[in-house]
């Protein structure tokens, strides 16, 4: 069982070597490196240990969500600012490259209003693809799996949150590649309408998938 590291410490020591407060985005920096490092050391103690070793995403699948997500809202003043979902409207906002839920320290949740730098979309995604991936690694419980393949489970987990329950993770985990390369097709619905944008996004994962190299 993980235990929740006291942070303070850290941040203590840190603001003590600069002779200073934080900036945000150096708050923002500080916690990704702790939360990496926390990530490294709970995943080192999941048994069996994952099929690809650094339990991360290639460039390829960054790229991928890169691609999809996209930055958008990019305002004149070079601030980023959040949209609601195209499905609903509403909920979820998202902001940066897909960024949704908690926003940065103090904000609360990510909704109408939210402003972000370049710099904290990149930083943000950053440390959630470190948690994304975790969560793939462990829900593939071990199974063999290619950097390819594990690439596009965690730009499909990015995306629709479902590593854990989606038939297409017991595909996988039951080295039945080809259905698996199906069921990414069926995942492409928001608000309960079939949406181009995920169907286009379900076919490049699925080819990813499909990529032995």
């Amino acid at each position: 069982m993980s235990q929740t590291l006291d942070r303070t410490p850290i941040f203590s020591a840190v603001r003590q070597m600069l002779g200073r407060g934080f900036k945000q985005s150096e708050v923002d920096l500080l916690d990704r490196a702790v939360d990496q490092a926390a990530g490294e050391a709970e995943i080192s103690d999941q048994d069996p240990v994952p099929c690809v070793p650094s339990c991360r995403i290639g460039e390829r699948g960054i790229a991928l969500i890169k691609l999809f997500e996209g930055c958008a809202r990019l305002r004149g003043d070079g601030m980023v600012e959040a949209y609601p979902d195209p499905g609903t409207g509403g909920d979820p906002w998202t902001i940066g490259w897909g960024a949704t839920g908690p926003g940065l320290e103090g904000q609360g949740r990510i909704g109408p209003g939210t402003v972000w730098t370049r710099e904290e979309c990149d930083e943000r995604l950053e440390r959630d693809l470190v948690r994304y991936a975790g969560d793939v690694a462990r829900a593939l419980d071990g199974a063999p799996t290619t950097q390819n393949q594990f690439d596009a489970l965690v730009s499909f987990h990015y995306n629709t949150g479902a590593i854990a329950r989606a038939t297409l993770t017991k595909c996988h985990k039951a080295g039945e590649y080809a259905a698996a390369l199906h069921e990414f097709a069926r995942w492409n619905r928001a608000g309960g309408r079939v949406m181009r944008g995920l169907t286009r996004r379900r076919k490049a994962e699925a080819k990813l998938y499909g990529n032995a190299a």
